[in-house]
């Protein structure tokens, strides 16, 4: 037999069988109830007869007898598993049984997004070679020195001699070259550097500041050299949920890296919302293309179509000045000065 319909038959044998508890005198000894059962029992899917009787009475060895004089009992629609019971002396005539089914009840929430899955390889592989650095950041914290063979150029697993000149916390660094100045396309401030990452070097001596250190080249994508700059070490997070922010992030596209004149899809961007106006990594933004202005046919005035998206970002990582965003989607080439907004807009 099914447990679940197991379930309900004990049950309807309470219901044709109990007497009343609470003092009243048990005609039979397999009746008789425990005291102080927790009311009121709710009947679990998988319930057995066992479960139930072992929970309601003195001797649950006995639940064969009740069963044997209600052998007529075969409807299994009567209680179902949700239902609430309570053993009442008010309601003896109805085997000391009250029963409160449980109604079917809609819940309402809000659709939830599902948003699409990001490749972790164009994530990594977007801020292992390229990065923004803020005018005040273009020194960094130290430079590469040399090595004792003289070399001009240095590769993986080359050791050589760096300074440090400012205070770090971790004993790895990116080794970086600037580039490209970068400055806002409608205000002409300058805002920072575009850096080209040539490798990566951690330190085989203490962090002390001034004297040389020795360290070793742990990757190079390209040739170090002496006088190349270093800055903490950037571990990106393949892992970057998406997702939509609550309120608009206004800015601007303010570069493309590769010193690319159009961006599409896949590449990287740098955007002016910042950390500093709440940009964090993971957040959806869309691109615009500003609307081109025509002239009305009737009226001869000048008229400005609305904002056009061309294109989808999603922020990698919030610098204090600058954000840099990869290109999920686009239907158009992204260009410097193209407007940014959240995709609540």
């Amino acid at each position: 037999m099914p447990r679940g319909v197991m379930a309900v038959l004990v049950i309807m044998v309470l219901l044709a069988s109990m007497p009343a508890h609470g003092g009243q005198k048990v005609d039979h000894p397999e009746q008789a109830l425990r005291e102080q059962v927790p009311q009121p029992y709710v009947v679990q899917p998988g319930d057995t007869l066992w479960d139930i009787a072992k929970r309601f009475f003195k001797d649950p060895y006995q639940w064969l007898h009740i069963w044997e004089r209600n052998l007529y009992i075969t409807n299994p629609d009567l209680i179902y598993p949700g239902n609430r019971i309570w053993f009442d002396a008010d309601y003896a005539e109805r085997g000391g049984l009250r029963v409160e089914r449980v109604q079917p009840t809609a819940v309402i929430r809000p659709v939830q997004r599902l948003e699409p899955a990001v490749d972790p390889r164009r994530i990594v592989h977007a801020l292992r070679h390229y990065d923004f650095v803020a005018e005040d950041e273009l020194e960094g914290v130290g430079y590469i020195l040399g090595s004792n063979e003289e070399r001009l150029n240095f590769g993986a697993g080359d050791a050589l001699y760096v300074r440090l000149t400012g205070a770090v916390s971790s004993p790895s660094f990116d080794v970086f070259r600037p580039t490209d100045v970068v400055k806002d396309p409608h205000t002409g401030k300058r805002l920072g550097r575009l850096v080209v990452h040539l490798g990566r070097v951690r330190l085989t001596s203490s962090l002390e500041q001034g004297e040389a250190r020795t360290a070793i080249v742990e990757r190079a994508f390209s040739e170090i050299e002496p006088g190349d700059r270093l800055k903490p070490a950037l571990d990106v997070d393949p892992s970057i949920i998406p997702f939509v922010p609550a309120r608009d992030h206004p800015g601007t596209v303010l570069f493309i890296m590769n010193d690319a004149a159009e961006a599409g899809q896949n590449q990287v961007v740098g955007i002016s919302p910042s950390a500093a106006d709440g940009v964090r990594p993971g957040m959806r933004l869309l691109v615009f293309r500003k609307g081109r202005r025509i002239r009305d046919p009737r009226s001869g005035k000048d008229v400005d179509l609305p904002d056009e998206p061309i294109g989808e970002l999603l922020v990698i990582v919030a610098h204090k000045h600058a954000s840099m965003a990869l290109v999920m989607r686009s239907t158009k080439a992204i260009n410097i000065g193209d407007a940014v907004h959240s995709m609540i807009r």
